[in-house]
């Protein structure tokens, strides 16, 4: 077996986030299915609860643990410091402890990889942190590294004295990929629009990538997934966000193909000969092993393109029932049912059980 196992891969599940709640009593169980033919979904909007001591804010990701444990993480408010932005559930969504504080403000991605039968939950920070993280599934810090200097890609002090702007000169680092070997990718979606590598310590390898129009090249690298359904030659698959496609790369970092047709893809997850891919203009879509979209979830693309001002993503009244608003992450569950999470101000996480 290869030392490490993607938490994924492994057990995936998205999940958390409560808004007003959109389905009421009146409901039947028929209205609340989305999708179709063989990818039929039953939806429920605000899946897991919190403690009142605790409020939702804006959602970025999701992560589960082996025991099926649920980890969701906020961006948080960088004025609310005693605030956490990691919170964990037990399958149910019941809640069960939070942690984090030092994300608030900027949170962002979070996966679990599981090594030598341990599972450690990875971390990124960005807007004025501009961190990665590797902690128990307590919350203990293994090791916490910053701006890869030696990449030749980042400003002065970038690492050392980390702050609050903005540029392609910036470490930025949005999502995580782990390959079997012990090496992990990490997705500069905000910054250098790089991918770097690291070994299993966390120690800087090299990058691929940079700002671009063409093949090879990102304009916002932000999701990033090791595609291993064909495991004669498992893929890096880079969700390339405003050029609105997926890039795909053998492990050895050279470019395959380009896949288009998405709106502003935010993540990847697979299961069996599935991808799923949450778009941040409001739809989660299912594709096959060729990269062909089978279904697509929740599409309220119209409707939300049309919101200039951004006034669905802070009004729950205006969120539709069996649509989303901005998905920013998703991913399986063993069973394949899906879990959605969107990048709204109350936060929202929404769980699809396959029928």
């Amino acid at each position: 077996m290869s030392p490490s196992i993607n938490r994924r891969r492994f057990l995936a599940t998205t999940a958390a986030i409560t808004a007003p709640a959109i389905i009421t009593s009146k409901r039947t169980q028929a209205q609340d299915v989305i999708g179709s033919g063989d990818y039929q979904f039953q939806f429920q909007h605000g899946w897991p609860q919190l403690p009142d001591q605790f409020r939702w804010q804006t959602t970025h990701n999701v992560t589960v643990a082996p025991d099926n444990r649920l980890f969701v993480i906020h961006e948080g408010k960088s004025d609310l410091k005693d605030h956490p932005s990691i919170f964990v559930f037990d399958e149910d969504g019941r809640f069960i402890k939070a942690f984090g504080q030092q994300f608030q403000g900027g949170g962002h991605g979070l996966d679990i990889r599981v090594e030598s039968g341990t599972p450690y939950l990875y971390v990124s920070g960005y807007q004025h942190l501009k961190t990665i993280c590797k902690l128990t599934l307590d919350g203990e810090v293994v090791w916490q590294r910053f701006a890869p200097m030696e990449s030749g890609k980042y400003a002065e002090g970038e690492a050392s004295n980390p702050e609050g702007v903005w540029g392609r000169d910036r470490f930025m680092p949005t999502n995580f990929a782990f390959l079997d070997a012990g090496d992990f990718l990490v997705a500069d979606g905000y910054g250098a629009y790089v991918v770097h590598r690291y070994d299993a310590d966390g120690q800087w390898k090299g990058f691929f990538g940079g700002a671009g129009k063409g093949d090879g090249t990102f304009n916002l690298p932000h999701g990033i997934w090791i595609d291993k359904r064909n495991e004669a030659a498992p893929t890096i698959v880079v969700a390339d966000r405003a050029h609105h496609t997926l890039q795909l790369f053998d492990t050895e970092q050279n470019y395959l193909r380009t896949i288009d047709g998405f709106g502003l893809p935010a993540n990847i997850d697979t299961h069996g000969d599935l991808m799923l891919v949450p778009e941040l203009v409001a739809r989660v879509s299912l594709l096959d092993q060729d990269y062909k979209t089978v279904v697509t979830l929740g599409d309220d693309r119209d409707r939300v393109s049309a919101d200039k001002k951004r006034t669905i993503r802070s009004t729950p009244d205006k969120w539709q029932p069996g649509k989303f608003v901005h998905p920013h992450d998703a991913c399986f569950d063993n069973n394949g049912d899906l879990f959605v999470a969107e990048w709204v101000a109350t936060g929202r996480i929404t769980k699809l059980t396959r029928v």
